[in-house]
């Protein structure tokens, strides 16, 4: 599967029902994509108006008609669950404010993803959001004051080895 990305004004469609569909209906509203929402199958129009089509909580033969006129239309789809029906995968996501982690096993080992996801969401709590605004407005301050990309970036990294926000030896070490 070749990997895909989309704008936030790549128009979706979302088909199904139940607790898959709420799922990614609260992924689509995460993402800020525009979508429309359907119960049903979509007529021809609302599937023309589509640039990436979305099914959860359907039945297989719902799934495949969907598919099938997503395909059709040429438009990438993804039908929750059924590996042989999607054109793209998407990944478990952990959200918090504007910082996104994301686990992805290309579709190959979703309780992988869904166990890394859930192990993310304890080390990355609510908190996260406000360090990573804090950083940001610091990075802005130190631009605004003339500071060349590189020494931003080692202000940036001083500052989170002094926070201990982070246990990781990933991060560059101070000099």
């Amino acid at each position: 599967m070749m990997p895909l990305v989309f704008t936030a004004d790549t128009p979706a469609l979302l088909v199904g029902r139940g607790p898959a569909f709420a799922k990614r209906h609260a992924l689509l509203e995460a993402a800020g994509l525009p979508y429309a929402l359907h119960d049903e199958m979509p007529d021809d129009a609302a599937l023309d108006a589509a640039r990436l089509v979305f099914g959860a909580g359907l039945s297989p033969e719902e799934g495949e008609a969907l598919a099938a006129a997503a395909r059709a239309r040429r438009i990438p789809v993804n039908i929750e669950d059924v590996p042989h029906l999607c054109d793209v995968h998407v990944p478990a996501m952990v959200r918090r404010g504007d910082l996104l982690l994301t686990v992805s096993t290309g579709g190959g080992a979703p309780a992988m993803a869904t166990a890394l996801r859930a192990w993310l969401e304890e080390r990355f709590g609510p908190e996260w959001a406000d360090h990573l605004d804090a950083l940001a407005a610091e990075r802005q301050a130190l631009r605004a004051a003339g500071a060349s990309p590189p020494q931003v970036m080692r202000a940036l990294t001083a500052r989170i080895h002094r926070s201990a926000w982070l246990d990781c030896p990933c991060l560059p070490q101070k000099r």
